[in-house]
């Protein structure tokens, strides 16, 4: 029998981090309580020190004119098939 492989959401592993950051337990303990390895809690906590200077990352003005110009591609995107829905709809009925 194949045991698939467990994944992780970012939350989960936000909230295994910080609980090894308050150093309150043991990394032993705290795998025990969340059934990973101990290695693992290392390499995520080791993962999540090492980006945490990207949290606080100002963006460059190109960096924002870029995200900006993205957010309206995408509306463009959103209001053409929404266009095209209506338009199938009318001819389904």
């Amino acid at each position: 029998m194949k045991k698939t492989r467990r994944k992780f959401s970012s939350a989960f592993k936000t909230r295994v981090v910080l609980e090894a950051l308050k150093e309150r337990k043991t990394i032993g303990e705290i795998a025990s309580k969340f059934e990973l390895h101990p290695n693992q809690i290392t390499k995520w906590k080791k993962e999540f020190l090492e980006n945490a200077d990207k949290v606080f990352k100002e963006k460059s003005p190109k960096e924002a004119f870029e995200m900006e110009k993205e957010k309206d591609e995408l509306y463009k995107q959103i209001g053409r098939l929404k266009m095209e829905n209506e338009w199938l709809k009318k001819k389904v009925l």
